[in-house]
């Protein structure tokens, strides 16, 4: 790294607080044996692409890695049939291994992904669970007699991905519960026992050395123990016609969060392993419930309403403001604007052309990287990888294939990752890639995006490596700059004798701002329609339509 650059020195335990994270869906990564699916030699593949310590690389410090446990694949791992096994599709545990070695050597960090609330109904442990009501394992799944309901079922409960949320289970005679795919039984959190086999398969990757975990679906791991009906409401589906106040959303998975960091608590120095929490809670002042005094919950959760936003200063703004406002002090924001489970925000927030589309993507990645809080970018995010309608035949996800033709599914954010304009993309040189891959991979792909210096990717890169080497924007606080005009989010990032200002404006037209007297001039230090070094005294100046801006003004 040049010494223009030189980085920000990180404690070892404050690397998630300071880091920048980057999604990887395994099965769209990089396929090494070219079987048309990712696997784990194809992330080993591409770790120097990830960062590989210099400026040339885009210079992630985290890697999450969405399920890679055995698994039917029914929900393509979301599914677990054996929590301490890689699945064959990705690989094997030495390569898992190697992949670990290999991405500590760089300083990349690896967290898995979790699924504490259910299994696949070919695990183990289920299958022994509904072999008989007298089983020793009967008790770690949810079961009940039949009830009053359509169909006999003990209350009015959905499943998310479509129909009663209860399986009849001819054998046992009882029903199970399933608040997912029927291939997907909920474990019963309530069986101190399922607990502590919960506890023990973490334990299993702690030991081998991973960094934290992924929590999927965290708010759902408890049940109401009276089994109440939900409250009807107003929906698209019949799992959005109810209230929600008894499948989910219970209070005591915080007593949970609380045991499991004191869990990876315990390995090392504290705050070396993390806990991030998929906490999809309508309400913030629920959702942040699960930090604790954010030195005793869950490290980090994942702030659902800011990536629901529209395209809007004055919204995001607002998402910002609530949740700095409801965070306990010790408590660290966690921002992302697209995952594997939602259409990636470069296609929700798209103009009528391409230019002012991948303008407002530059606005959105400058928000996202330098706002107070931990950042997570979603593989092929840094190259504007497009959304992608596909067609029936060849979906994948079982709630785009239920739901057809409503614009529910998943797989359209979900497409190989485009690494070049060959007809695999770069991903594969199979003729069969597990989902298609965009057309537009031509145009949009990392090849060619690396050699031009004005590209999505360049900007990504310089702005990860840039944010490096500013303490106030790993370390600092965050004021909201309430003058700033609507169509405008502006605010300051302070650490000791160093303020960064960032400046968005997400309109189509120049906005005017007064910049804040900070006792020196502002310097332009990374911007999308700056030149690096321009200097502005402390008055009123012009912000062009969809600029971005970094500003430093030291004391």
């Amino acid at each position: 790294m040049p010494m223009s650059q030189k980085a920000v020195s990180t404690d070892a335990s404050s690397w998630w607080r300071e880091g920048v994270f980057y999604q990887i869906y395994p099965c769209s990564f990089m396929d090494a044996d070219n079987d048309g699916i990712g696997d784990l030699r194809g992330i080993i593949e591409k770790l120097d692409y990830l960062n590989d310590g210099t400026e040339n690389s885009l210079g992630v410090d985290a890697l999450w890695l969405s399920p890679i446990f055995a698994s039917p694949m029914y929900d393509f791992g979301y599914d677990v049939s054996d929590f301490t096994a890689i699945d064959p599709t990705f690989g094997t545990l030495a390569d898992f291994d190697e992949l670990l070695a290999e991405a500590h050597k760089r300083n990349i960090r690896i967290v898995l992904d979790f699924v504490p609330n259910h299994t696949s109904n070919l695990h183990e442990w289920f299958k022994e669970s509904r072999s008989s009501r007298d089983n020793p394992k009967r008790d770690w799944y949810i079961w009940k007699d039949p009830g009053s309901h359509r169909g006999r079922r003990p209350n009015n409960w959905q499943s998310v991905f479509g129909g009663p949320a209860w399986e009849w289970d001819e054998t046992t005679g009882q029903f199970y519960y399933h608040h997912f795919a029927v291939q997907q039984p909920d474990v019963n959190w309530r069986n101190p026992e399922l607990k502590q086999a919960m506890f023990d398969q973490m334990s299993f990757w702690l030991d081998k050395g991973v960094d934290g975990f992924r929590l999927d679906a965290f708010n759902h791991i408890f049940k109401d123990s009276r089994f109440r009906d939900n409250p009807h409401r107003i929906g698209r589906r019949p799992y959005d016609m109810q209230r929600h106040v008894y499948d989910k959303d219970l209070p005591e998975p915080i007593g949970i969060a609380r045991d499991m960091r004191a869990l990876v608590d315990s390995y090392g120095k504290k705050g070396e392993r993390m806990l991030v929490g998929e906490v999809y809670i309508e309400d913030p002042e629920e959702a942040v419930l699960y930090y604790g005094d954010g030195a005793d919950g869950l490290n980090l959760c994942f702030y659902f309403s800011f990536s629901f936003n529209s395209y809007s200063a004055r919204k995001f703004r607002e998402s910002v403001r609530t949740w700095e406002g409801l965070l306990p002090p010790k408590g660290q924001p966690t921002y992302f604007l697209s995952n594997h489970d939602h259409p990636r925000h470069i296609g929700r927030y798209g103009a009528r052309c391409d230019a002012k589309t991948e303008a407002r993507a530059r606005v959105t990645a400058l928000m996202l990287l330098t706002l107070r809080g931990t950042p997570f970018i979603y593989y092929g995010e840094e190259i504007g990888m497009r959304n992608l309608h596909i067609k029936k035949k060849d979906l994948k996800d079982p709630v785009g294939i239920r739901y057809w033709p409503l614009p529910v599914g998943r797989d359209m954010a979900r497409t190989p990752m485009q690494w070049d304009d060959t007809s695999g993309a770069g991903f594969t040189t199979s003729d069969c890639p597990w989902l298609p891959i965009n057309p537009n991979h031509i145009e949009i792909n990392v090849a060619a995006q690396k050699e031009n210096p004005d590209s999505l990717f360049n900007f990504y890169r310089r702005l990860l490596w840039k944010r490096k080497t500013l303490p106030s924007l790993l370390r600092g606080d965050l004021t909201i700059l309430d003058n700033a005009p609507d169509r405008l989010f502006c605010y300051l990032r302070s650490h000791e004798n160093e303020t960064t200002m960032v400046t968005l404006n997400f309109s189509n037209r120049k906005e005017t701002l007064t910049l804040p007297d900070r006792g020196s001039a502002w310097e332009a230090v990374f911007s999308s329609h700056r030149g690096e070094g321009d200097s502005q005294k402390p008055g009123t100046i012009t912000i062009h339509p969809s600029e971005a801006t970094l500003w430093v003004s030291k004391q």
